[in-house]
C-alpha cells in the first residue's frame, strides 16, 4: 500500500475582494485542520482505519501498514514481540595474546575479564530477563554464570551460540598465522566470506548456525532475554537479523563486554536499537530499558 498526504496551498493577492479573501482563508483552514490520507492499494482488504491500525500497531515495528520494510528472521509469527540483549565475552587469555580462537575452549577469562562480565552484570541488573542463552564454550560460559548470578531462572546453553571453527589457524598468535598461512589468514581478514578450509567455508555456515540460534531464541516463551557469546557469531547474530551476508561481516566490530539490544515485533522483524555499548565498561553506568 503506497500513502501520500495531500495538502492546499492558497495564494493570497491584496486585490482580492473582501467576500472573496474571506472565502479563500475558510478553505485554507479547513484543509488545514483536516488533512486526508490518499492511498493505493492492491490489497482487497479495504481501506485502513484506525482500527486495523491500532490491531497492526505490533506487527509493524511501530510504523503504520509498511509492508517488507525489513524482512522476517523467523518466517512465522512470534506470539509476541521480543526484545533480545546480545552481549561478548569478557577479556580471555586468548585475546590478550593475540591468538585466533575461534571454536576452540581453551581460552578462558581472564581476571580483567571477570571484572568486565561483572560489570555488565551491573549494567543490566535493573532489567527483567525471562531466559539466559550462552555459548557452552567457556570463556561465554563463564561470562554467562557471572552475569546471570543471582537470577532464578537456569542457563540455557546453546550449540548454535558457538564460535565460528577456524581449524589450523586456532590457538596461533595472529603475527605468526599471518607468516606461515599467508594466503589463508589475509583471507579470513580481508575476505572472509571466501575463506575456506577443505570445501568448507566457516563464515557462510556461521550465517547458517546464527539463524538457527535465532529461531531457538525467538521461539522460547518469554518477551526478554539475554544471550552471552563470541565476536564472530554476534556479527552474525546481527548480519543476518539486518539481512546482511557474509561479505559485510567486518562491517560490525563488537567489544569484550559490548552490549547490543534487538526488537522483534510479530512477525519476527528485527530492529537494531543500540549496537556495542561500552559506557559500562569505563563508569557505573546501569542502563534502565
Amino acid at each position: 500500500m503506497v500513502c501520500e498526504a495531500l495538502s492546499l496551498t492558497i495564494h493570497f493577492f491584496t486585490n482580492l475582494a473582501s467576500n472573496d479573501a474571506k472565502l479563500a482563508t475558510n478553505r485554507y483552514n479547513l484543509c488545514r485542520s483536516t488533512p486526508r490520507i490518499r492511498c493505493s492499494s492492491s490489497s482487497a482488504e479495504g481501506p485502513v482505519t484506525a482500527d486495523k491500525l491500532e490491531n497492526d500497531y505490533a506487527l509493524t515495528g511501530s510504523a503504520y501498514d509498511f509492508e517488507r520494510g525489513t524482512i522476517s528472521i523467523t518466517r512465522e509469527s512470534l506470539s509476541s514481540p521480543k526484545k533480545v540483549i546480545l552481549v561478548r565475552h569478557g577479556l580471555s587469555t586468548w585475546n590478550e595474546e593475540g591468538r585466533v580462537q575461534g571454536s576452540s575452549n581453551l581460552s578462558v577469562l581472564t581476571e580483567a575479564g571477570v571484572k568486565q562480565a561483572e560489570r555488565c552484570r551491573h549494567a543490566l541488573a535493573n532489567m527483567h530477563f525471562d531466559q539466559c542463552f550462552s555459548s557452552p564454550i567457556s570463556r561465554a560460559k563463564t561470562t554467562a554464570e557471572v552475569l546471570w548470578q543471582g537470577r532464578e531462572e537456569p542457563l540455557v546453553f546453546l550449540d548454535s551460540l558457538k564460535e565460528a571453527h577456524l581449524f589450523f589457524l586456532e590457538g596461533m598468535k595472529n603475527v605468526d598465522a599471518k607468516v606461515i598461512y599467508p594466503k589463508e589468514y589475509i583471507t579470513w581478514r580481508e575476505d572472509p566470506a571466501n575463506f575456506y578450509v577443505n570445501g568448507v567455508y566457516p563464515l557462510r555456515r556461521l550465517w547458517a548456525t546464527a539463524r538457527d540460534a535465532w529461531r531457538e531464541i525467538l521461539f522460547t516463551p518469554g518477551e526478554s532475554f539475554l544471550v552471552v557469546t563470541h565476536k564472530s557469531i554476534v556479527r552474525a547474530l546481527i548480519c543476518t537479523a539486518l539481512g546482511l551476508p557474509p561479505e559485510r561481516f567486518r562491517s560490525i566490530d563488537v567489544n569484550n563486554g559490548g552490549i547490543s539490544t534487538f526488537v522483534f515485533n510479530k512477525r519476527g522483524e528485527a530492529m537494531l536499537k543500540s549496537l556495542n555499548m561500552t559506557a559500562h565498561m569505563y563508569s557505573d553506568h546501569v542502563y534502565l530499558s
